[in-house]
């Protein structure tokens, strides 16, 4: 009973020391993490975090809490919004929305799970007609390595410049093609999840992996993120699939 006695007389201080260590090792894993934090990219009000391009004109703006964006920048040069920092391995998380689709693209392939375009008897690639808009997710500054947006039957999140590079290994282009249509109807909101690192991408859309630690070969190491611009109108009409989009809940933790 005497040590039985003193063991549960000691339990106070063994259980003070596991908390004191127990909080040690949590403070020295926060100190870790501390410069991989989620950083916000989008507070809800302004464009800060984003350089708009000179001459824009107000077309990029913020409305109601998100990136509103018609497709219709005024700039002279570069119509995409990119932003104000680079960054080299990182998670990017965003939702993102097509507003509508006002225009009809007739020549909209069919995307084999090889990246290739089905083909039919005579050789010839077969397209069909779908409703379109078309934006994207520039990624460490280079246009090629573009996380697409679009209605695509293929679905969004495949990169559109590796997959059409012939140049680019078989294994490089399939790659790059998603996996499966995970997009919702248009209109409604989607979110991404892209994980950048080495030259390695994964792709996450609505909870759905798309892209699986695919290969963009020569990617640069570093560079700024951008929301793409597409689309243009002559005398009042829509002659490319224009990128009627809206973002929010914009974040990155920089692995």
């Amino acid at each position: 009973m005497k040590n039985n006695h003193t063991e549960a007389g000691n339990l106070p201080g063994i259980v003070f020391s596991l908390i004191l260590i127990l909080g040690i090792s949590y403070n020295t894993i926060s100190q870790n993490n501390e410069g991989n934090s989620w950083k916000s990219l989008f507070n809800g009000t302004d464009l800060t975090h984003w350089a708009i391009p000179d001459g824009d004109n107000g077309h990029w703006k913020v409305v109601d809490g998100v990136i509103d964006y018609d497709a219709m920048s005024e700039a002279a040069g570069g119509k995409d919004l990119w932003s104000v920092a680079e960054y080299g391995d990182f998670v990017l998380k965003l939702d993102w929305r097509i507003k509508d689709t006002p225009f009809i693209n007739p020549n909209v392939p069919i995307i084999l799970p090889d990246g290739t375009h089905k083909r039919n008897a005579q050789g010839k690639e077969i397209t069909i007609s779908v409703p379109d808009a078309d934006s994207g997710i520039y990624l460490r500054g280079s246009s090629k390595a573009q996380v697409n947006i679009w209605a695509w039957p293929t679905g969004s999140g495949e990169v559109y410049g590796y997959r059409m590079d012939r140049n680019m290994p078989a294994e490089v282009r399939a790659g790059v093609t998603p996996s499966l249509l995970a997009d919702n109807h248009i209109g409604e909101w989607n979110t991404f999840e892209i994980t950048m690192k080495g030259d390695r991408l994964t792709v996450v859309l609505n909870g759905h992996t798309v892209l699986d630690n695919a290969q963009l070969p020569g990617v640069p190491e570093k560079g700024k993120i951008a929301l793409q611009h597409h689309g243009h109108k002559e005398n009042g009409e829509w002659k490319s699939s224009p990128s009627l989009v809206q973002f929010r809940n914009i974040s990155i933790r920089e692995l």
